[in-house]
């Protein structure tokens, strides 16, 4: 809506987890807004929620809270699996949404939503937050101006660590609690800061590997990724790695610009290294802004205000929800067929634009190598198709 009367927005959170928390925090820093209800199915989770924010009214389910309330902005704030149905209400509604991330489980579901979005006219917001903050925007503007040269080369790594009991949790661990493994839900944050960065993909080629946990996706993959201007970039996710770091390095022509963080950055968790050769006061016009907002959820969210409440266009830091997920896809994709994958092979592929469920060459034990093979034989019964076909 557009604000000429400068009436703040009415906002609801759908979910009272940790992420929801920092969806809150955010809003209540912004003088524009009210965040008016919350919706969640745990009733004391709801209730200490409602009180610590100050939410005038709670509700134990979306349907309950889109039938009582006239909303401007949604937050959804809950698993991945509850997305689709969630934003395809709220855009029923008459709102506009802001999606956490993975936005959604499958392409399928994300054309579901996108489509239900254009339809209602509403702004559709996906949250990866590691793509804002003045350091990650102004590496950006150096790329997208060519000040860096050309980019060439590419390193992505999330390298993380999640132990057995992390998974001792019943939906973990398998195709149908969380959808994917370590690429789906941990290291599509950087693959998504890679891509905001770099732009558009046009091939992947990769694999998954289970090596040590005793679950049923994949607890390591590994990718090269070409991106349609010729960067060619490898990538890792694990949760095996008990020095934990996230990296997304560049090298360009003309310098390497990388960031080394963990769950989020700001200025000095970047670099930018000049090539031999490169003049001084070249390279002193890349220095990163001194005045900095690291990344996070509060630039984010405020970003996403500001359109609604001008009645404007998301900003990219808040859209191509696709970009990632299909980057993700295509690493799934491309271990089960063996090939590599582009965005055309993407199209056509009804059984990964349903499911993430993929091959994992399993590495463990001997004592596993039954279920490898069970696995593995599972998963090519279950293609719908192979003549490329939807």
């Amino acid at each position: 809506m557009t604000q000429d009367s400068r009436a703040r927005l009415n906002v609801a959170i759908v979910g009272a987890g940790g992420v929801a928390h920092l969806h809150a925090q955010a809003l209540a820093a912004d003088p524009r807004v009210v965040l008016v209800a919350v919706a969640e199915p745990d009733a004391a989770r709801r209730a200490a929620f409602a009180e610590r924010y100050a939410v005038p009214r709670a509700y134990a389910s979306h349907e309950e809270l889109l039938a009582a309330e006239a909303l401007d902005l949604v937050h959804l704030c809950t698993p991945p699996g509850a997305h689709r149905e969630q934003a395809l209400a709220a855009f029923a509604a008459g709102a506009d949404v802001l999606c956490e991330k993975p936005p959604a489980l499958s392409l399928a579901d994300l054309d579901a939503m996108e489509a239900a979005a254009a339809a209602a006219g509403r702004r559709f917001g996906v949250t990866f937050q590691q793509r804002t903050g003045t350091a990650a925007g102004h590496v950006k503007r150096l790329l997208d101006d060519g000040a860096l040269g050309r980019p060439l080369l590419a390193q992505c790594q999330t390298l993380w660590h999640r132990d057995a009991a992390y998974y001792a949790v019943d939906w973990r661990g398998t195709w149908a609690g969380e959808g994917g493994g370590t690429t789906f839900g941990h290291g599509i944050h950087q693959l998504d800061l890679l891509a905001y960065l770099l732009g558009d993909w046009a091939e992947v080629d990769a694999r998954l590997w289970r090596l040590a946990r005793d679950i049923e996706l994949e607890d390591v993959s590994t990718a090269t990724l070409r991106f349609a201007d010729g960067v060619v970039a490898q990538a890792v996710s694990s949760v095996l790695s008990p020095r934990e770091t996230s990296v997304v390095r560049i090298d360009c022509e003309l310098a390497t610009v990388e960031v080394e963080h963990l769950y989020g950055h700001g200025a000095a968790h970047w670099r930018i290294t000049p090539a031999p050769g490169v003049p001084d006061d070249v390279a002193a016009s890349w220095a990163l802004p001194t005045d900095d907002e690291p990344s996070g959820h509060t630039p984010l969210v405020r970003a996403v205000v500001d359109a609604v409440w001008a009645g404007t266009p998301l900003p990219d830091v808040a859209t191509h929800a696709r970009r990632p997920l299909e980057i993700v896809t295509a690493i799934y994709a491309s271990a089960t067929y063996g090939t590599p994958v582009t965005p055309a092979d993407l199209r056509g592929d009804a059984r990964f634009r349903a499911s993430l469920a993929a091959e994992v060459t399993d590495l463990r034990a001997s004592d596993h190598a039954d279920l490898r093979a069970s696995d593995h034989a599972d998963l090519r019964a279950s293609d719908p198709t192979d003549d490329g076909k939807e």
